[in-house]
């Protein structure tokens, strides 16, 4: 009998440390996009490059808070392409909006808040190399096996659609934040490649995983949150609250650091 209160104990404290974070940012309203979804801000953030500043092929992956409560727990992500010297740009994402869907839509602001969320840039990819790239992932984005499908815990949902069209075009890696609430759901078997490339996934349904990866660290998934560290760019992750120490590299982006932690 007392092992039994004693592991019933172990959980309740595990679940409330998961929540504590996800809590906080309930509590400060700093995961809250604020007023109604139909007036808040859509205003792009300047991180998508003109025609003029870069007329080659570019790809760019996006997170941004969530909407509404589900802010406080993470962020609805997005991959976004633009062919060389072309002026619009088609965004890929799975919504939640009315019914489920896999929407891929033509844009010239591919870096538009998220209904009062600014995005932060995850990756960034530029260069003839890129229109192959651009070319592998439409094909993965026709591929992809839920695209009528959403939950937004444990998955699938956004963050599942960017992971695994990440780990199915070749050269895209994207270093998703903690926050990215079904990241690790994967659709078959135990084990896949990180979206960060150089490292390795393990997950049940999305509900119990680890991740080792270079970029990514090390993350522990316990029953769909994430928390984490980051040695290589010295760094805790934390359930809801995301990164907390040094800001990741974009990937392909040549150095350059993402601009807002809150997101991550």
């Amino acid at each position: 009998m007392g092992r039994i209160l004693c592991l019933v104990a172990g959980l309740g404290l595990a679940v409330a440390l998961l929540l504590a974070g996800p809590l906080w940012m309930l509590a400060t309203e700093r995961g809250d996009g604020g007023g109604h979804w139909a007036s808040a801000s859509r205003e792009p953030a300047g991180l998508a490059p003109t025609v003029a500043e870069a007329p080659e092929a570019v790809v760019q992956v996006y997170a941004a808070r969530a909407w509404g409560w589900r802010g406080a727990f993470g962020v609805h992500t997005w991959i976004s392409t633009r062919e060389a010297n072309a002026e619009a740009w088609r965004m890929h994402h799975v919504m939640s909006w009315r019914r489920p869907a896999l929407v891929s839509q033509s844009s010239t602001d591919p870096d538009r808040a998220w209904y009062g969320n600014a995005p932060a840039l995850l990756a960034d990819y530029r260069g003839e190399a890129v229109a192959a790239m651009i070319a592998d992932i439409e094909a993965a984005v026709a591929a992809y096996p839920a695209p009528s499908s959403y939950r937004a815990w444990p998955g699938p949902n956004s963050n599942t659609f960017t992971a695994w069209v990440a780990r199915e075009v070749p050269g895209l890696e994207v270093v998703l934040p903690v926050t990215a609430v079904g990241k690790d759901y994967l659709f078959d078997g135990v084990l896949a490649a990180a979206p960060g490339g150089r490292g390795a996934t393990v997950s049940l349904r999305g509900m119990l995983g680890l991740t080792l990866g270079r970029d990514e660290g090390l993350e522990l998934n316990l029953l769909g949150l994430s928390l984490g560290i980051d040695v290589r760019r010295p760094a805790l992750k934390l359930p809801g609250v995301g990164r907390l120490g040094v800001a990741p590299v974009i990937k392909g982006g040549g150095g350059r650091v993402a601009g807002t932690a809150e997101v991550d």
